[in-house]
């Protein structure tokens, strides 16, 4: 994948949102792309949350708050990939 593109895809929200967020732009971003990225590796690592958190970067106590606040269940993404069979 391109940065560049990600990047514009960041750009392209922000500009979407200036007028209507105001004030909260910066909240309103990183919780728009926070809860995609940590589901992604929660899915990625089978609901496993310290395989999710290295896979991140961040301490494992960072994404449990996280998961937390934002309202996330790891459990429905535990056994996820019998699933797509």
């Amino acid at each position: 994948m391109n940065t560049n593109s990600l990047k514009d895809k960041v750009l392209e929200l922000e500009n979407f949102l200036y007028n209507e967020k105001k004030g909260v732009l910066y909240k309103t971003i990183i919780e728009t792309v926070e809860r995609p990225l940590i589901e992604r590796a929660l899915e990625r690592t089978e609901g496993n949350q310290l395989k999710a958190a290295r896979i991140l970067g961040i301490n494992r106590n960072t994404i449990r708050a996280r998961i937390r606040k934002l309202g996330i269940n790891p459990g429905i993404f535990k056994h996820q990939q019998f699933l797509h069979l």
